[in-house]
């Protein structure tokens, strides 16, 4: 029997570079169709609510913002016990729960996937909120989609042209191309605060 694949984008879309792993699935779905085997999924930021979908998993592939120390845009290929070690960038609210947890629970449980590929972008900025992907991140989705493909590919896993099953992703308001091409500029909106904070002309 095909394995079946679950591919996950995780990260938050409103902290710059946190949102790569999530354009990178976006990407995908927008560009390959894949066979009924396999599960395009934008996790965000949802933490233990995608144990459900680990469950039905044989194969893993998780794209992600991890900030491994390199220089900005490197791209590091995990596998298998080794992914554990290196997910997830840092938390942006004490609400999100780390990948990293998610795994764990998924091992206690006994129905963590079998095989496990970690593809991790090292990002260049993580505090500007409502910020999108900076240009060296933006610049590795591609080449992260081709890892994946390569890694598919092993499973005999070969997608079409096209466009795939977008039914799992993020609201159109908050797809790429609306949300980087929708930001205000800083002159239209205040990104330091509001009037509550500034002071007083006397």
């Amino acid at each position: 029997m095909a394995p079946r694949v679950l591919i996950l984008g995780i990260g938050n879309v409103l902290w710059a570079d946190e949102g790569f792993g999530v354009r990178c699935v976006e990407r995908l779905a927008e560009t390959k169709v894949f066979p009924d085997n396999v599960q395009l999924l934008d996790g965000g930021t949802q933490g233990l609510y995608l144990l459900p979908f680990l469950e039905e998993a044989d194969v893993l592939v998780v794209f992600d913002a991890v900030d491994y120390g390199l220089e900005p845009g490197t791209l590091k290929l995990v596998k298998d016990e080794d992914v554990p070690a290196f997910m997830g960038a840092k938390k942006m609210s004490l609400h999100q729960t780390g990948f990293q947890d998610v795994i764990a629970t998924a091992q206690l449980m006994g129905y963590c996937p079998e095989r496990l590929f970690l593809i991790g972008c090292q990002p260049e900025e993580l505090e500007d909120y409502g910020g999108g992907l900076r240009a060296v991140v933006a610049a590795q989705i591609e080449p992260a989609i081709q890892a994946a493909l390569d890694y598919l590919a092993g499973f005999g896993i070969v997608p079409t042209d096209g466009v795939g099953d977008q039914s799992n992703l993020a609201d159109k308001s908050i797809l790429r191309s609306a949300y980087e091409e929708g930001r205000p500029s800083e002159h239209e909106a205040c990104r330091s605060g509001d009037d509550r904070f500034f002071p007083k002309a006397v």
